[in-house]
């Protein structure tokens, strides 16, 4: 090939290698960037890892701390109760003493709380008291809780109403007309069993909004059904809707007996001075009513508070399920 055709093919020659080394970039191209993007994914995956870690370590120190708090109120709710269960298993001596754990162990102060003391007729006037008054207080309550539930009749968002503003006052403020009612038919002393019971039951319809609350949970299409197959309204209420609300039961039995059971201000003002008509709460009060009861009676005193908060404290055990889905259940809408 001679000289002159070289220089008319060196354009051609230089085009062909342009264009071969642009078909080269496009192929080097992909795999600088699938580089790059490989590159950016491992950045934002240990970034990530990172946010992930931080977020997990402060989790596990607000779990820490949490489970610190709870366990300081434990601790705090705790230990006047573990104090009153070692001094009642105190036998050095029966007053108040400078130090926790008795030197002396025994059941004597839970022998003389039987034989020294009227805490049996206290016992039995408290037990009977709340029983009575709870089993009342349960049908009252859900009674009126299924009425407002379900039924529609004229006046009865006033019910509601007033039933709410009057549920507003203390119980306090009747105090003396309740005791002036009491004591003229003859309810009060001694027969305080009966005055007390029929004071706690008296209101009780008021505090319905819990249960009436899960009762509108429950569809109404059961009480249709029910009513279509010939079925009355407290049919309705014992065969269908109760057996579907063992919590809302339950939580309300609860509440009912718990009152009348701690219950000591009014217990005492209509037992008034008279043994036989106290409850727990104001005999035990009065074994400490003065110094020289305190220092007579003060780990007699402990044996019966220990004695007085296993009835509850086994409810609660066995019963708390029921009653935290009553009071969750309850709470839905109302």
């Amino acid at each position: 090939m001679s000289e002159k055709d070289l220089k008319n093919n060196e354009p051609q020659v230089v085009e062909e290698f342009e264009e071969e080394k642009l078909e080269e970039e496009k192929f080097e191209q992909p795999e600088s960037d699938l580089r790059q993007e490989v590159a950016f994914d491992d950045t934002a995956v240990v970034s990530r890892g990172k946010r992930h870690m931080g977020m997990k370590a402060k989790t596990r120190a607000a779990n820490i701390t949490i489970y610190v708090i709870l366990v300081i109120m434990s601790a705090v709710w705790l230990v006047p109760f573990i104090f009153i269960v070692l001094q009642s298993f105190r036998c050095e001596s029966t007053y108040l003493t400078g130090y926790v754990i008795p030197k002396q162990w025994g059941f004597d102060n839970y022998a003389r709380l039987f034989t020294e003391t009227k805490f049996p007729r206290w016992f039995l006037n408290t037990f009977i008291i709340s029983v009575v008054a709870a089993v009342i207080q349960l049908i009252m309550v859900l009674c009126m809780s299924y009425t407002l539930s379900r039924l529609r009749f004229k006046g009865r968002k006033a019910l509601m109403n007033a039933m709410l503003i009057l549920g507003m006052f203390p119980g306090m403020l009747t105090m003396i007309v309740l005791y002036r009612i009491l004591a003229d038919a003859g309810m009060t002393q001694g027969n305080s069993i009966a005055g007390l019971i029929l004071v706690y039951v008296a209101s009780s319809g008021m505090g319905y909004y819990v249960s009436k609350g899960f009762f509108d949970t429950i569809p109404k299409s059961l009480d249709e059904a029910a009513r279509v197959d010939g079925a009355n309204r407290a049919q309705v209420l014992y065969k269908i809707i109760l057996p579907l609300s063992k919590p809302i039961v339950i939580y309300t039995l609860l509440t009912a007996f718990m009152g009348p059971w701690g219950d000591y201000v009014f217990a005492s003002y209509v037992a008034f001075n008279v043994s036989d008509g106290y409850n727990v709460a104001v005999g035990l009060q009065w074994l400490i009513s003065t110094p020289s009861n305190i220092a007579a009676n003060y780990t007699i005193f402990c044996a019966g508070g220990v004695i007085v908060a296993i009835p509850i404290t086994l409810l609660f055990m066995f019963l708390q399920k029921y009653y935290v889905e009553g009071v969750t259940g309850g709470a839905v809408k109302g």
